[in-house]
């Protein structure tokens, strides 16, 4: 009688076709519109930033992989979105050694040595800007571009709308330009340029299912709220909030970084309470700290919270009785 050998493993036993190079190959795709914008307004150079801090972030996980006798698995591409998403953070005119340098912390430092892909507890991206703007302010903050072409060839020293506001009292949102900021021509990061492009991008994430609606559209929502209530003219008292959604890395943080699987919470309202979050950080730093940005360090700190909103918003089990 032929005997049929049976499996047993711990739960889930369910399976999917899905895998993580499936998921981190649709982020790709849905990064493709900004990476485009990205490389027509900063050129030859934001091309290369990009191409630096991918290449760096592979080789960094498979030197690290090798070097402690780990399975090597760069074909999972999420290398490869490291490296993406760090180059979207950094500001065009930085030294070619920034992204290289920025892509090893983030491949072996925040991500290999704490475990590796889904046991990080940071966004390694994100931990990589955090980490480059402490050691390197100048090189982080030089916003220089040429007001043609936006290529840093015979460039002029530019600035953000964010640090015009911050330093220039007499500038209000309402000098901006609303269609720059959706499409372009406005300095900043690599991949902050087009809002219209990473909305485009988180669009399709969400029609495909790759990420949950409720981070992206409560971390806007609330920072809507947030800027309208701690207003910069005074409380209640937020005037431009369009501005205040479309200028900065809003877009690319609610729908790229903060919706990451490992560093994200995974329950519903444990989502919705680390959207909210992250949030009203970015409205705190951004309005009263000295730093005219607060995407990434919102994320980094709710971060920091997701094992407890995990614990604390797990769904109670069906048929378990309430302890007495």
């Amino acid at each position: 009688m032929e005997h049929q050998m049976l499996t047993i493993s711990s739960p889930p036993h369910i399976t999917g076709n899905d895998t993580t190079k499936k998921r981190m190959r649709d982020v790709l795709i849905a990064l493709a519109p900004a990476f485009l914008f990205g490389v027509y307004y900063y050129g030859f150079r934001g091309l290369m930033i990009t191409v630096l801090a991918i290449v760096a972030a592979v080789a960094a996980e498979a030197l690290y992989q090798r070097a402690v006798g780990k399975k090597v698995t760069i074909n999972d591409l999420s290398a490869v979105l490291t490296g993406l998403l760090l180059a979207f953070n950094l500001p065009p005119a930085v030294p070619f050694w920034i992204p290289v340098l920025g892509s090893f912390f983030a491949i072996i430092v925040v991500k290999q040595l704490f475990g590796g892909l889904g046991q990080n507890f940071i966004n390694p991206a994100l931990g990589a800007r955090a980490f480059l703007l402490a050691s390197f302010p100048v090189h982080m903050t030089n916003w220089t571009f040429s007001e043609a072409s936006y290529q840093i060839v015979d460039g002029v020293a530019g600035a953000t709308y964010l640090n015009i506001i911050k330093r220039v009292p007499e500038f209000t949102p309402e000098q901006s330009d609303y269609m720059a900021l959706l499409f372009g021509k406005v300095g900043g990061c690599i991949g902050e340029v087009s809002a219209a492009a990473l909305i485009a991008g988180g669009a399709y994430l969400l029609v495909r299912r790759v990420i949950n609606w409720r981070i992206p559209v409560f971390y806007i929502g609330s920072f809507a709220v947030c800027a309208f209530v701690f207003g910069r003219q005074g409380f209640f008292a937020g005037e431009f909030i369009l501005f205040e959604v479309l200028a900065g890395g809003l877009m690319l943080g609610a729908f790229f970084m903060a919706t990451d699987y490992a560093t994200s919470p995974i329950t519903p309202n444990g989502k919705i309470i680390f959207a909210i979050g992250c949030g009203f950080l970015a409205v705190m730093i951004r309005f009263y700290s000295g730093y005219p940005e607060g995407i990434c360090y919102s994320i980094l700190i709710m971060n920091i919270f997701v094992p407890f909103l995990d614990k604390y918003t797990r769904p109670r089990i069906y048929g378990r009785r309430k302890k007495a």
